[in-house]
C-alpha cells in the first residue's frame, strides 16, 4: 500500500516562497517519474511539475521560472520549490507518480497566497 503524505503549505503573501515536500512510503519510488499536481477551488486538478527517474524536469507554462522540482530517492521524497508565488497559485498540492493510473492520493497541503 503506497501513501503519500505531503507537508510544507500555509500562507504567504505575493511573492513569497514555500517548500513542499511529499513522502512516499511502502513503495520503491526511484523507478518513477513524480509529479506535483494542484487542485484550486472549482476547478480540474492539474499537473504543474514533473520529474523523471533521472532527473529531468518539465512545468507548465504558468510556473516556469518560479517553481523548481527535485527529488531525494535515498529519502523517497519530492520537493517543490515555490518562489515569486502568486495569488492565481493558491491551490491544495498533491503529489503522485506521473501515470495514466496513479497511486491513491494523499490529502495533499493547502497554499494560500494572498495579495
Amino acid at each position: 500500500q503506497v501513501q503519500l503524505v505531503e507537508s510544507g503549505g500555509g500562507l504567504v503573501q505575493a511573492g513569497g516562497s514555500l517548500r513542499l515536500s511529499c513522502v512516499v512510503s511502502g513503495y520503491i519510488f526511484r523507478i518513477n517519474a513524480m509529479g506535483w499536481y494542484r487542485q484550486a477551488p472549482g476547478k480540474q486538478r492539474e499537473l504543474v511539475a514533473t520529474i523523471t527517474s533521472g532527473g529531468t524536469t518539465d512545468y507548465i507554462d504558468s510556473v516556469k521560472g518560479r517553481f523548481t522540482i527535485s527529488r531525494d530517492n535515498a529519502k523517497n521524497t519530492v520537493y517543490l520549490q515555490m518562489n515569486s508565488l502568486k495569488p492565481e497559485d493558491t491551490a491544495v498540492y498533491y503529489c503522485n507518480k506521473r501515470a495514466v493510473v496513479p497511486w491513491s492520493w494523499g490529502q495533499g497541503t493547502q497554499v494560500t497566497v494572498s495579495s
